[in-house]
Formats: C-alpha cells, sequence, structure tokens
C-alpha cells in the first residue's frame, strides 16, 4: 500500500522540491500552498509519477484549519504516514521598528503551526504504530543574525518541540526530526537577492557572494535535492532510530 505524506508549503520553493522526490517514491501527497494554481501544480505532479494527490490552501494562521487540513488529508487518503511541516514567512527588521503584527504571523506561521499540525496527526500515527514529522527549521534554528528576531525565535522554538516530539513519539514508532538548511535558492530568495541589490547598491552576484553567502564555508546554495533527500530518508521504515535530532545542510555556515 502506498504511503501518504501531508507537505505543507508544498506548491513552491523547498516544499514542492520534497514533494516531486517523494512523488518519485510513490508517495501519494496532499498538497498545500497559497498559490491559486495551487491544484493545478498538484495535478501535475500527481499525473507525472501516477500517484493521488490532494490540495488545500488552509490558513495556517487559524488552528482549526489546520486540524481540519489533517483531517481532510486522512480522509481523502485512509491514512497519514508522514508530516512536513515546511511553511514559512520571513519578515526582516531592527527590533525597535519591528511590527508586532509581523512578528506574530511569523510565530504563527512557522512556530505554532509545527505544533498544531503535529497535534492533529498524532492519533492516526499512533493509532498505525508509524509515523514521521519532519520539521523544516532553518540553520537561524541553531544560530542567529541580526535584524531576524521573530525568525530565529520561531526556528529555535521549532528545533525544542522537535526533541519533545522524539521523546512521545518514541513508544509508538513516531519519529520527529528537523531539517535546518542554509540559503537554498527558491523563487522567495531570489526576490531577495534582486532586493538586497538595490538596497545596497551593488550586483546580484556581489549580494550572494557578500551577503547572502557570507558566513557560509561552501560558497553555493543548498541544493534542493539535498534537502528532499535527507527527508526521504527520515520518512523511510528503517529510520525509527533516528528522532529528535536536527540535520544541519548549511555549508559549513555552524561550523565555525
Amino acid at each position: 500500500m502506498s504511503k501518504t505524506v501531508l507537505i505543507t508549503g508544498s506548491t513552491s520553493g523547498i516544499g514542492l522540491g520534497i514533494a516531486h522526490q517523494f512523488a518519485k517514491e510513490g508517495y501519494n501527497i496532499m498538497f498545500h500552498g497559497l498559490e491559486t494554481n495551487g491544484q493545478d501544480i498538484a495535478n501535475e505532479v500527481g499525473k507525472k509519477h501516477h500517484i493521488k494527490v490532494g490540495f488545500s490552501n488552509a490558513n495556517l494562521l487559524q488552528s482549526e484549519a489546520i486540524e481540519n487540513l489533517v483531517n481532510e488529508t486522512i480522509d481523502t487518503f485512509g491514512s497519514l504516514h508522514v508530516l512536513v511541516n515546511n511553511a514559512g514567512i520571513q519578515f526582516v527588521s531592527p527590533i525597535e521598528d519591528f511590527p508586532n503584527s509581523k512578528y506574530e504571523n511569523i510565530i504563527a506561521i512557522n512556530m505554532n503551526a509545527v505544533f498544531y499540525a503535529s497535534k492533529a496527526v498524532w492519533k492516526q500515527m499512533k493509532k498505525q504504530k508509524f509515523g514521521r514529522i519532519i520539521n523544516v527549521s532553518s540553520v537561524h534554528g541553531i544560530r542567529a543574525s541580526e535584524f531576524k528576531s521573530a525568525y530565529v525565535t520561531a526556528k529555535h522554538g521549532v528545533i525544542g518541540m522537535t526533541k519533545v516530539l522524539a521523546l512521545e513519539g518514541a513508544e509508538f514508532n513516531i519519529t520527529c526530526n528537523a531539517i535546518c538548511p542554509g540559503y537554498v535558492k527558491t523563487p522567495l530568495v531570489e526576490g531577495q537577492i534582486k532586493d538586497q541589490a538595490k538596497a545596497h547598491n551593488m550586483t546580484e552576484d556581489e549580494v550572494v557572494e557578500k551577503v547572502m553567502l557570507k558566513k557560509q564555508a561552501v560558497k553555493q546554495f543548498v541544493p534542493l535535492e539535498a534537502i528532499a533527500n535527507m527527508a526521504l530518508l527520515l520518512a523511510k521504515d528503517s529510520s525509527t532510530t533516528i528522532t529528535g535530532t536536527s540535520f544541519v545542510l548549511d555549508g559549513g555556515w555552524s561550523a565555525q
């Protein structure tokens, strides 16, 4: 029987890259995202890999909407084996100018939604005696950068939550791990490069070298495939003893 994965924020960027890799492995996928053509994106992946797909644009700011997303996944596919908490938002500002609403939304999407989704899948995973929860944190879950108070706080929180869920899930064959990427060249980051180039009066190449990848020893963006392959490893049946751990894919940023 094919396994089912729910991936939040999976209609673009890192989440879509993860979805493609799970699709290649034959997983049925519940896609989630805010893209207006999200259903088309899901259908295209489903058709290409001959898997069953669903799509939801559930508002992750609302705990009830997250619970409904999980229940819809279970109703649609009859099971839910893997949850990838990937959805995230970002805002950069000195703390004295940081809008309270931006702070609250970042905490809600990047951290609270991880709690609500994990709580919602728990009963099903316990019943199955199998569950894999994979949280996409960030190198900012273990390191800080200035002007990212909300994001760094949320991502550190996700690392702590990952450890707690690993302990609570151990006797039920539910594992929980975090993936902590450095910079990945997604459409979101490409937009940031253009904005930074204008703000700093630099070329885009200079922004990549002197701003984006400054802290990484390996001066390359983290490949989407590396993150997706790590998620696949953590989802395997044989990964039952890999739990409560953060896997850092950051080009050596945190080694310094």
